[in-house]
């Protein structure tokens, strides 16, 4: 988290632990009261890399999973990062501005992301650069956040906005993730002007409240704790966009189509509910009742619940779920609930 920004919201009774907020004092809006109030959020638990120079597509066209070529200035794309084997060490969101291209992922992965990414530049034309002294990010979630944000910045912007589409202003760009949620990516000293501007219709809100609320889209974000574990399809990318099977050659491309076209998936990651008052983390194992002792899924992300308990993103055997008991930690531990995700799995 940048040093003024976060003596900026310490000034607005931000409670920060490990660079997340984790409540505001006073004021704030818990989960629960949030559907009926637009809330802020500061999302610096998400950090940037930048990537810019004249080889800077086609670099990372090389490199990611999804397809460079949709990306544009009015346009994101969710993608993930691969080993050779295929296998997850980052998914994010990337975008254009200009001539760069800033790709959002949590900042625990930043700099062993930009470290492993630019051991293949060699002689190619192309910088990575840390962005995270140069743009704040700040979310914005509500039923009026579209309108809100239209008469706040002065621009145009529809009441459904396509997933991704992202419009740029002079000093700051927006992400619009769905028609009630949007990032806000401002330079830091137009940040504090900007919460302030925005904090006369909306209310703080934990940085938590933007993560479940990504859980809820079904959108994974792998951290620490579970890279390598996954393989794109696993954790449902090909169902959001984020793999391209028509594009060229890639890190793991070979492992990710083989899986794709000869259909051998066997795990997918579903959203489900579990009734516990412990603490639920990502990288916790399932069991379920065909595989006994043996572990038959991976919780990849975990937020408390505002009906209490936790909500999860879990990657499952599918013969697990089918079933009907996957289990938390142990074969007989606590239960999971599946839920619909917002989207097909097949």
């Amino acid at each position: 988290m940048q040093e003024n920004w976060r003596a900026f919201l310490l000034t607005q009774y931000a409670v920060i632990e490990n660079d997340k907020v984790i409540r505001f004092d006073g004021e704030q809006v818990e989960p629960a009261q949030a559907e009926d109030i637009m809330a802020l959020v500061d999302l610096s638990h998400y950090g940037l890399l930048v990537f810019s120079g004249e080889d800077a597509q086609t670099f990372l066209q090389n490199q990611l999973s999804c397809d460079v070529k949709l990306v544009n200035e009015r346009q994101a794309q969710y993608g993930s990062y691969c080993t050779p084997k295929g296998r997850v060490l980052a998914n994010f969101i990337l975008w254009q501005r200009g001539d760069e291209w800033l790709m959002q992922l949590p900042a625990s992965l930043c700099a062993t992301i930009q470290k492993r990414l630019s051991m293949f530049v060699l002689r190619s034309k192309v910088r990575i650069s840390d962005g995270n002294n140069q743009w704040i990010r700040i979310g914005v979630v509500g039923k009026t956040a579209c309108e809100r944000m239209a008469a706040f910045m002065q621009i145009a912007i529809d009441a459904n906005p396509s997933q991704l589409g992202v419009i740029h202003a002079p000093q700051a760009t927006l992400v619009c993730h769905a028609a009630d949620r949007i990032e806000l990516i401002v330079v830091p000293e137009k940040a504090p002007e900007f919460w302030m501007l925005l904090r006369q219709h909306a209310r703080p809100c934990s940085t938590g409240y933007w993560d479940w609320l990504t859980l809820q889209a079904g959108i994974p974000v792998i951290t620490p704790e579970t890279q390598e574990e996954f393989i794109p399809q696993m954790i449902n990318l090909d169902l959001i966009g984020g793999v391209s099977f028509k594009k060229g050659c890639y890190p793991g491309q070979e492992i990710v189509a083989r899986t794709q076209y000869l259909g051998k998936l066997k795990r997918r990651m579903y959203r489900a509910h579990i009734a516990t008052d412990n603490h639920v983390s990502a990288g916790d194992d399932l069991y379920g009742a065909d595989f006994e002792d043996q572990s038959c899924g991976k919780i990849v992300n975990a937020e408390p619940s505002p009906r209490g308990g936790y909500d999860v993103l879990a990657v499952i055997q599918q013969s697990s779920v089918a079933a009907g008991k996957v289990c938390w930690k142990a074969s007989q531990g606590m239960v999971l609930t599946i839920e619909t995700l917002p989207y097909a799995l097949d």
